[in-house]
């Protein structure tokens, strides 16, 4: 029994690959790319574990799927990798469509070659879980309800885009050759090895070298904010319990507003490690937006609640911060990931902006 984890030297690839060998003795075959975002730093505690075998390789290469696939014969493929920040779409969408689009088919195909030659009772138990985001479906009026699993895909950016092509995909492969699939759809993730271009790691980082926060147009974009332990115990449960061919929204019933995340982040730093030159509120710097922006984001989550009896256990207040605690913590893990090619970046986008 084995599973083939793609992504997993990301940020919810690796919180769920730790979590994953925490709690079981079934091996992962752990295939990641290494792209800027994926840090084998990440693993660090699983080296020399023979649970687990890291592979470095591109998801859209068919011949070298086909080999782990045929090699270790995982009763499971759960699909992480993905090209995921909103910002960088825009500025290089390529990218996305490649990993996103082009990499989900090739797992698909391999997969369903491989999965057409199992016994009958292997086929049975096989699954693809396919983890995808809450911004394939567009953005949300003030006081429309949140997403279900039946709403209608209506993405905004090249990133949603290509996340939404990509389950279409995976929808496509189950109805036309009955690939046994599942699709998770979730909210905002934030957590431990977060890679600090996203809201709260940036904020983090930024706010403890004094530099500006920076806070898109007004602040007030609305997302549901999901622990990645979370995360994590909701796609193990889909694994075990979930209907082939089913979607299951995943969410923290946690909405709030960019701003508020930005002061709860700068009052938990101001109790933790103050500044002496002031509070670290007094470093949010608003930005020009960026183009497209949802407004925003709300997942229903009562039909993996009710179907499979998964719940979130932190609530942000928590979540928030044994999240700040960790980048207290691991200062080591974020310089490193803080290389030359990230602050390019972060000068590209943010400049811009100013």
């Amino acid at each position: 029994m084995t599973l083939l984890v793609t992504g997993g030297a990301g940020f919810i690839g690796s919180n769920f690959v730790l979590d994953w060998l925490a709690r079981s003795d079934e091996p992962v075959v752990n295939l990641d790319l290494l792209t800027y975002a994926g840090n084998l730093r990440n693993l660090g505690p699983l080296q020399g574990d023979a649970r687990h075998v890291f592979v470095q390789g591109d998801i859209c290469d068919r011949a070298l799927v086909d080999r782990l696939l045929a090699e270790h014969r995982p009763r499971a493929l759960v699909h992480f990798a993905a090209e995921s920040h909103v910002d960088r779409s825009i500025l290089g969408p390529g990218a996305f469509v490649r990993t996103n689009v082009e990499g989900t088919f090739t797992l698909l195909e391999g997969a369903r070659t491989h999965w057409s030659a199992l016994a009958e009772a292997e086929r049975a138990a096989f699954r693809f879980l396919h983890v995808s985001t809450d911004e394939v479906y567009g953005s949300l009026a003030p006081d429309a309800p949140a997403f279900t699993e039946a709403h209608p895909y209506e993405p905004s950016s090249p990133y949603s885009a290509s996340k939404a092509a990509s389950d279409h995909l995976v929808r496509a492969w189950h109805h036309t050759y009955g690939l046994p699939v599942l699709t998770t759809n979730c909210s905002n993730n934030y957590g431990p090895y977060q890679f600090p271009e996203k809201l709260i790691p940036l904020v983090i980082a930024n706010a403890l070298a004094g530099q500006p926060l920076p806070v898109y147009g007004d602040g007030m974009q609305v997302r549901d904010w999901l622990y990645v332990g979370d995360h994590c115990s909701a796609i193990r449960a889909v694994l075990a319990r979930g209907g082939a061919g089913q979607t299951y929204n995943i969410g923290g019933w946690n909405e709030q507003p960019n701003i508020e995340i930005v002061h709860t982040i700068c009052a938990l730093l101001d109790e933790l490690r103050p500044r002496a030159e002031g509070p670290h509120a007094r470093l949010v710097t608003h930005v020009s937006d960026r183009p497209g922006h949802d407004r925003r984001y709300a997942i229903d989550a009562r039909k993996i609640e009710r179907e499979l009896g998964w719940r979130p256990a932190e609530t942000f207040a928590s979540g928030i911060r044994r999240t700040v605690q960790w980048y207290l913590e691991h200062a080591g893990w974020v310089a490193e990931v803080q290389s030359g090619s990230y602050r390019d970046w972060v000068a590209a986008n943010y400049e811009q902006r100013r």
